[in-house]
């Protein structure tokens, strides 16, 4: 491992969302490693088509649509994660995490990683929540758009104001001055109006044609829950840091009230990565595709360190 060693050295292992997908990711990894390929080769088995060429090869348009991207970012982060424990196998070094946490979709491979579910069965739950998701979109249509430059409490006035022409609210605070506004287009195209008015220093759409983490994807938690309350869940074996609340998951039933609030909630990114480094995290591992999440907790905390996958000498990272 060509990492800088530290005595006190505590991890938390951080798993991206959608967003994070491009042609071509896991391509490297499913080539070096043999447990990376068997989670590709895993995924392929259980969605009964080729996610892994997905993956490798596009097309993006087919890649970026919410239904196949929360699959592949899934399988991809997993495929890291199981190469990594590969590699620390091979050198006889731990580097267990005192806690782990994923942005939105990342939440998922957080429970695999800590051991609340298998791969098989969180896939097919990922797959699930793509399906319900593109579904509620297509039912009651809305977006997502970045503001960069303003702060929490300007902002969720902004979204209060323009909730005279429809639903809009603060989705992702991501960290400080950069945040993710969802809701109904009226009212969102409504809220980067107001949020550039107010000083905001620039407002994005976003890419994607669902309202995540907004009230427009109540029929989707509804179904999600359901479809969660059949599955088989275990107590974490590793703290879970909560999406949308940045608190603790400790048990079954804590995984449960998250999954089922999951799509509908806010995610809390800046009090998840406060909360663990309040708990003793020093260093960030970011276990997937892309380093998004890494330059997000350097704008929240900027004395812990931040590491992707190949810093431990998993040469996954395209």
């Amino acid at each position: 491992m060509n990492v800088k060693e530290d005595i006190a050295q505590r991890i938390a292992w951080v798993f991206p969302g959608q967003g994070s997908q491009y042609v071509g990711m896991g391509q490297r990894v499913y080539e070096v490693s043999d447990a990376a390929r068997r989670i590709f080769n895993q995924a392929d088995e259980v969605l009964g088509y080729s996610i892994s060429s997905l993956c490798f090869n596009g097309p993006a348009d087919e890649l970026e649509d919410t239904v196949n991207a929360q699959p592949a970012i899934f399988t991809v982060s997993i495929a890291y994660l199981e190469a990594l424990r590969e590699r620390s196998r091979d050198v006889g070094k731990s580097i267990a995490p005192v806690y782990v946490a994923g942005h939105s979709l990342g939440e998922f491979t957080a429970l695999v990683a800590a051991g609340v579910l298998d791969f098989r069965d969180a896939l097919v739950l990922v797959r699930e929540r793509g399906r319900l998701m593109k579904e509620s979109g297509e039912e009651r249509p809305g977006g997502m758009a970045a503001v960069i430059g303003l702060d929490r409490e300007d902002l969720e006035q902004v979204c209060e104001e323009a909730g005279n022409v429809g639903i809009v609210v603060l989705a992702n605070d991501n960290c400080p001055g950069q945040s993710v506004i969802s809701g109904e287009i009226a009212a969102l195209e409504r809220a980067m109006e107001l949020a550039e008015a107010r000083g905001a220093r620039r407002t994005v759409r976003l890419g994607i044609s669902i309202a995540s983490h907004s009230p427009l994807m109540e029929r989707a938690a509804q179904q999600l829950n359901d479809f969660v309350s059949r599955m088989p869940l275990r107590d974490p074996q590793i703290p879970i840091v909560a999406n949308m609340t940045g608190q603790l998951l400790t048990t079954v039933d804590d995984v449960r009230n998250e999954i089922s609030q999951h799509v509908l909630m806010p995610v809390q990114w800046s009090s998840s990565v406060k909360e663990m480094v309040n708990g003793g995290v020093n260093t960030f591992l970011e276990v997937g595709p892309g380093q998004v999440l890494s330059g997000l907790i350097r704008r929240i905390r900027r004395d812990v360190q931040t590491l992707s996958v190949k810093d431990y000498g998993v040469y996954g990272q395209e």
